[in-house]
Order: C-alpha cells, then structure tokens, then sequence
C-alpha cells in the first residue's frame, strides 16, 4: 500500500508539472518584474522567478498547482523510506525479490535528484542559498571539483544551473516511471510475499486476487491520497518564494533549511569538526567535506547492497515468500533501527543552527551532543532492538504452551488458587510458531588452512543467528490436526554447507568444511 501512495504522488507530480511546463520559463536572465505582486514591483529578477509568479498569482489555479507538485514531491520520498523500512524488516529483499529491492532504492535516489533539481528550479532567495552551498561543496572535492562545478553552473555563480538543471528536473519523471514499471511486472510475477499462517508455505500464494479485490482497494486508496494532497495544497502554503523574494548571488537566507528528504545531506556537513583539511601531492583535501561524502556513498551503497550480504552470510540461495516477523530475526530488526538513529540523528543535525536557537543552547553544545548520538546512538539502538526481540520471543513462546491470562481466578477442590489460561486459536498459533529457518554456521573439524573469507563469514553468521530462542515444534504447540508430526525434510544442501545437527547454546547450526 506504500507503494500505491508512492504512485499516487507522482501521478499528481506528472500531471501538475506537465501544465506548470506551460508558463515555467528555465532562464536565469535578469529583467524587471512587472507582474501582480506589489511589493516586487521594478525589482531585478530571473525569467525564471518571474515565471514562477506569473504561474502563481496570474493563471487561474496555478498557485494550487505549484502547492500540490512541491506537496507531492515531499510525501513521495516519504511513502518509498516507508515502502523500503517494512521491506526490511519483514525480510520481503530475500531472494527471488532481491532485484525488487535495488529498485526500489534506485526510485528513492531517482526521486530525491527530482525533488532536489526542483528546489532550485524558482530561483529564489532560498533556493539560491541551497545552490551556494553545493557550489561550495563541488568546489572542495580534489582533483575534479572544479571541473564539476564548471560543468553544471557554466562559469561564475549563479552562471547558468538553472538552465542545466531544468532538463535534469524533466529527466526524472521518466526514469522513475521506468523503474516504477519494471518493479511492477517483477512483482507480478513473483506474487506477493505473505505471512505465515495455515496452508501457507514458500510455494503457494493465499490472498485476495488481483481483479477486482486488489485492485478496488489500490484504486480507493491512490484516489484517497490524490484527494488529500489537492485539500493540502489547497489550504496549506508552501513555498511562498515572493516572501524569500529572488536570488542574488551576494546575499544568503538567513536559517535557510532544506527540503526533509535532503536534510540528512546537511547534517553530515555540519557534525564534522572544523580543521579538518591535509595538503598532499600538491593539493588541499578538505576531509571535512570528504569524509561525510564517503560516509553516507557508504551507508547508502549498505542499504542496497544488504540483501546480498545477508544472504551471502547466511549462505541461503533458497526462494523465500513467507515473510518474517521482525521479532524472530533479532539482529536484521537491530541493524534495521541502529540505521534509523543513524539516519534520524543526520537529519536532526540538519537543523542544529534552529534547535539552538529555539532552545537557548550553544551551537557547539547542540552539534557536540548531536555528534556523540550519531557514534553511540545507533550501537544502543542496536542492542535495545535485539533485547526487546528476544523478549517478544519469550512472551510468545509464552502464548503457545500456556496461552494468554484470563483474569478469572479458580478454587480447586485442594484448596489451592489457579488463573485460568485460554489458549489461542489455530490460526495465531500456526502464525507464532513460524520462526523460519536460521541457523548460525559452524566449521567442519577439517586438517589444512582455512580461507580467512569462510572464517569470516561463520563469525558474521553466529553475529546474525546465534542469538535467539530455540523454535518450538508443531507437535509441541498446535493440536492436531496442525500439530501432527510433518513429514520429514531432505537436508538442505546450499553449495559447500549441509544441515548438521544441535550446534553450541542448544541451537541448530549448519556445518562448513575448511
């Protein structure tokens, strides 16, 4: 359903900027306003700040057009960290779904570049002040800093980037409307993923059909979310450029923040402590600059690049379409919320100059404390994560033997007090008892040298999978006929590892020779 609202965002994004091309003129030739806004009146601006206007306030619903795209192309970032987030967490990035999940990153990447190439589109004070900052930062990358800045401003700021950045802006609709349809036709054909529950296993699909169910409920909902965003756009302002007034080159917006979704981009830069610069080979390198840029290139190829590593960890090539419940897979749900903090404290940052002021701190002190949390905040977010799981574990390991508390209070014959207990129905049994399979690697006993690579990836696999509660079996849990003994399973054969039996700490592992 996130991804629903994710279309729904931008059909709204092509239709309003398909008419707003009509009246938007991408230059940055100064002439004089003369339009219907009075406090502008013989001011010097851009073709493209006065176009910005003229659509606001001299074509009938132009302004709510202008509102809805900018609305939009806010929520859509939104909809798609929501989409990739329940991914994550319920396991859907496993194989055969993986190139699903590279997708849907490269949408979220495309859709940032559309919202931040369109930021500066206006032209006006704040947009300006944004687009000194990335001049600055192009211009402190050794080696081919200035070379970028020349290729996208054109010569000496502001030079000619709304001109460059226009067709980037065009480009991105159908990019995305690229990625968007080849997920699709992935998607359709590998069927949704679904819970566990009765009569669902990895190779069937138990859900409403597509026509007319799915599709009714994806209809009401894209109509609901394009309703709401034109009540938004309709009541809410947004971007009021006449109040920033135009761009100038010499002047800077004073508090002037990014759009939400960019914030994180900020926050980095700010948290890196000042000096930070060495002179080698002939060069000034500003690790300032340097180290944030590598910091986020690196989470951000992490986060497309962990179903690969989980699965290469877990040496698991099987197709996975029973999700999982992000409290039986403890350590994937801590790294899930350790890059969260990590995410959330770089976009607070973004907004240090602002927490500052409204709180009556020092800035050192707020990007000190801001700087901690982003080292210490996402190794205790990691740890509180996996507790919290492996608790849930244990309440629900809880609900299967003895089921849940009643209140009534019974009188035996004895003279003894007991709590009525009433068990669970088959069905939420059925759907707790479903752990999937993971078990943590082991070396097989084997004379020779053993490659450093498998040594690490036993380690990382006792990191991922060690950690957890000993599933109960059907036969102990559910009663017939759910309970019944299952019929026994061939072991598993994934190249090199096999199924072995009970490893350390009473848990199954999987055995790797040297």
């Amino acid at each position: 359903m996130f991804g629903v609202i994710a279309l729904a965002c931008l059909a709204v994004i092509t239709l309003t900027g398909v008419i707003l091309m009509f009246f938007y003129t991408p230059s940055g030739t100064t002439v004089e306003y003369d339009g219907r806004y009075p406090a502008l009146q013989g001011v010097q601006v851009s073709k493209a700040f006065e176009s910005t206007l003229y659509a606001s306030f001299e074509v009938p619903g132009g302004l709510l057009l202008r509102q809805a795209h900018h609305w939009a192309a806010l929520l859509l970032p939104a909809a798609l960290i929501a989409q990739l987030l329940v991914t994550f967490f319920t396991g859907a990035f496993r194989k055969p779904r993986r190139a699903g999940w590279v997708l849907l990153f490269l949408i979220l990447i495309t859709a940032l570049a559309g919202g931040w190439s369109g930021y500066a589109l206006p032209d006006d004070m704040l947009s300006g002040t944004g687009l000194r900052i990335f001049e600055g930062i192009l211009l402190g990358i050794p080696v081919v800093g200035t070379w970028l800045k020349e290729l996208l401003f054109g010569g000496q700021f502001p030079g000619e980037i709304i001109e460059h950045l226009y067709p980037l802006h065009l480009a991105v609709v159908p990019v995305m409307l690229a990625l968007i349809v080849v997920r699709i036709a992935i998607m359709h054909r590998l069927k949704p993923p679904q819970f566990a529950g009765p009569g669902r296993t990895e190779a069937n699909v138990v859900g409403v059909p597509l026509f007319p169910d799915a599709a009714a409920r994806a209809g009401g909902l894209f109509l609901i979310v394009t309703g709401l965003l034109l009540l938004i756009s309709a009541t809410v302002t947004i971007n009021p450029i006449w109040l920033y007034g135009p761009a100038s080159p010499g002047n800077a917006g004073a508090g002037s923040q990014p759009d939400w979704y960019t914030g994180f981009l900020d926050g980095a830069l700010r948290l890196v402590p000042s000096g930070w610069e060495i002179v080698a080979l002939d060069r000034t390198w500003t690790l300032a600059l340097l180290v944030p840029l590598a910091v986020i290139t690196v989470f951000l190829l992490l986060v497309a690049a962990y179903p690969f590593i989980e699965g290469w960890i877990a040496a698991d090539h099987r197709e996975h379409h029973v999700l999982d419940r992000p409290r039986n897979t403890p350590t994937r749900t801590g790294i899930g919320v350790a890059g969260i903090v990590f995410y959330g404290v770089l976009w607070v940052a973004g907004s240090a100059d602002l927490i500052a002021v409204a709180f009556s701190l020092t800035i050192e002190g707020v990007v000190l404390a801001l700087q901690i949390l982003l080292l210490a905040g996402p190794v205790i977010a990691f740890t509180i994560a996996r507790r919290v799981c492996l608790g849930l574990q244990r309440k629900d390991r809880e609900l299967l033997l003895h089921g849940f508390e009643t209140g009534r209070i019974v009188r035996l014959p004895g003279g003894e007090y007991i709590e009525v207990h009433q068990q669970l129905s088959r069905y939420e049994r059925w759907r707790l008892l479903d752990t999937g399979e993971h078990a943590p690697l082991t070396l097989e006993p084997h004379s020779g040298r053993t490659l450093w690579t498998l040594r690490l990836r036993v380690r990382l696999s006792r990191f991922f999978f060690e950690d957890r509660l000993e599933p109960l079996s059907p036969h102990d849990a559910l009663p017939p006929p759910f309970g019944a003994p299952a019929a026994s399973q061939s072991s598993n054969r994934v190249g090199a590892i096999v199924a072995s039996g009970p490893g350390s700490n009473s848990r199954s592992s999987r055995s790797v020779p040297k």
